[in-house]
């Protein structure tokens, strides 16, 4: 086989092992952080400092600058992030990639065969969850260092190519072709990581000298600054169609990693200097690969640093870019908060879900509330319409909820305690729907009633008045157990659907006894009792609500004052 062809292919295929490996320790460590991250997610709603710190700890979690922007934009247009908070996240982000490199840095040649087994077998004996998923983190982790070490491995032919020498030598000369260089290998990969793990591992090959790296610092500088930029496009493509403040976030991004790598590219001789100091002394192939990730550390830590008491200023020139004005506003049958760029971040997707499934119970009340108005008004009103198209709406979007939930299902890589809170997720709003169905039988009754030109009596309708009040004050309180977790709440709703059946017993008694003494006309008895029997149901279905906060399911909040102490230890 050709030479060039080998190297292609020792390329590819390490830089393939090294992203899969990558991306599995990511969802490894995801779940094994399980509860943790939603501490740690609490904090991004908090002052700026807070939040970029939230941000390195989200993205050394997520090993990926890019899905922490993402999963920012997904909050900001889902207005659970404003801009300010979501851009000091983007900041931190920054700084937590930048240990990915560091780890790259270490030289564990010797080990990987070690760590790959080890965690084979913690994967492969373990039955607890936590640990299967920790030793997946460490079989992932070895298999990484692997990708790394094949490539290192077809690169050293390159070190001696006079093509990449003269190419090398360009790059030194004229720094902004090492920029565009980096920006374009990040575009290609869609990963910095991976695009500065090749540039560590083909600055640490020697030139002709042996001692010196081919590339050296002050050339592997510009390319590192590229890659920075490049890694921008994944969160510019993923605010596409979102919200104004979504793409002022992505945006805040590009201005964060360009205005720096300027300045940092008009200073690389000072820069080189610095970071020699901090790092390690010997053979230059030797500790260049420190050199590097101490240079992407340095790099985002004084930009950061730099930027973080400028947030505002950084709002006003993003707002500048993108100025207020006609935002498309979404039709309210349309998911407000979902977002399907977060979907293979479970923990993130399930807090999107959260606020939606919030969302889909006010907007239930609300149809109780119309219901009882349209009672009054009959079919041809103004009144009677609203409730039909509110109805409609809790319909529709309670359906992209359910089909949210189910690629979340099966797309995403959850744990056994994220798939029974989404299975309670998708529990609650199957019975907000089962409301908003019992209502639409209700529409038909009053259709039928109007069509007759009859109506209820005065008694009749205090009495479906009262009813309707009791089970839309039963809705509000079952969505407040689910939303809060407080199972006194929730056991406090049951008893009121118990209370409620007897009331409605008594009112289908009553209902006979008036039709027998000529008070009510006869031929709307079964319109009555079935109107009846359709608030019934729509207390049931209120109680199922609440059932499900007493079994431990409670709709995540972003702000972590709001968390109750059983839902922050029931994983623990």
């Amino acid at each position: 086989m050709n030479e060039s062809v080998k190297i292609l292919f020792g390329l590819i295929g390490g830089l393939a092992l090294f992203l899969y490996g990558m991306n599995s320790m990511s969802d490894a460590l995801q779940k094994a952080a399980g509860e943790k991250m939603k501490k740690i997610l609490g904090f991004l709603t908090k002052n700026p400092v807070m939040g970029a710190l939230a941000g390195a700890l989200v993205t050394a979690v997520l090993q990926s600058s890019s899905a922490t922007t993402v999963m920012t934009i997904g909050f900001v247009s889902a207005n659970l992030m404003t801009l300010p908070q979501a851009i000091s996240v983007i900041f931190g982000a920054n700084i937590g990639t930048t240990m990915t490199a560091q780890l790259m840095a270490f030289k564990i040649t010797d080990y990987i065969y070690p760590i790959i087994f080890a965690g084979f077998m913690m994967n492969f004996i373990c039955k607890n969850e936590k640990m299967k998923n920790i030793g997946l983190a460490i079989f992932s982790f070895g298999l990484l260092f692997e990708g790394i070490e094949i490539m290192g491995t077809v690169m050293k032919p390159l070190a001696t190519a006079p093509f990449f020498l003269e190419m090398m030598d360009k790059v030194k000369d004229i720094p902004v072709l090492g920029v565009i260089l980096g920006a374009g290998m990040t575009l290609v990969v869609q990963s910095s990581s991976a695009t500065i793990a090749v540039l560590q591992n083909f600055a640490s090959q020697a030139g002709a000298d042996g001692v010196h790296s081919v590339i050296g610092l002050t050339g592997a500088i510009p390319i590192l600054l590229g890659d920075n930029i490049g890694t921008t496009i994944t969160a510019l493509l993923a605010s596409i169609a979102q919200s104004k403040n979504a793409k002022r976030t992505a945006i805040s991004h590009s201005i964060f990693n360009i205005t720096g790598s300027i300045v940092f590219l008009m200073i690389i001789p000072l820069f080189a200097k610095v970071v020699t100091m901090i790092s390690p002394q010997g053979n230059e192939v030797d500790i260049i690969a420190r050199q590097i990730a101490n240079a992407h550390t340095l790099f985002n830590v004084v930009c950061t640093l730099a930027w973080l008491p400028l947030i505002q200023l950084m709002v006003k020139i993003v707002t500048t870019i993108i100025p207020d004005g006609n935002e498309t506003v979404k039709s309210t049958s349309q998911p407000q908060y979902l977002d399907e760029h977060v979907i293979d971040q479970p923990l993130v997707a399930m807090y999107l879900v959260s606020e939606e499934t919030s969302r889909l119970g006010s907007s239930t009340v609300e149809v109780l509330q119309k219901l009882k108005s349209a009672l009054h008004h009959g079919k041809d009103s103004k009144q009677f319409a609203a409730f039909h198209d509110m109805r409609k709406q809790v319909h529709d979007l309670q359906e992209e909820i359910a089909d949210y939930i189910t690629k979340m299902f099966s797309n995403a890589s959850i744990t056994e305690q994220q798939a029974e809170q989404l299975a309670g997720y998708l529990y609650v709003s199957n019975n907000l729907e089962r409301i908003s169905d019992r209502c639409r039988d209700i529409d038909h009754i009053l259709k039928e009633t109007s069509a007759m030109n009859k109506s209820f009596s005065m008694m009749a309708s205090e009495q479906m008045d009262h009813s309707i009040d009791r089970v839309t004050d039963l809705l509000r309180k079952s969505m407040n157990a689910i939303q809060t977790g407080d199972k006194e709440c929730a056991q406090e709703a049951i008893l009121i659907r118990n209370v409620l059946r007897n009331e409605e017993r008594k009112y289908h008694k009553s209902h006979l006894e008036r039709v027998k003494s000529k008070e009510c006309d006869p031929s709307l008895h079964v319109s009555y009792s079935t109107l009846l029997d359709n608030l019934e149901r729509i207390a049931d279905a209120c109680a199922c609500i609440a059932e499900e906060a007493k079994d431990h399911i409670q709709l995540l909040q972003l702000n972590p004052e709001t968390y109750t102490e059983d839902v922050q230890t029931q994983t623990a």
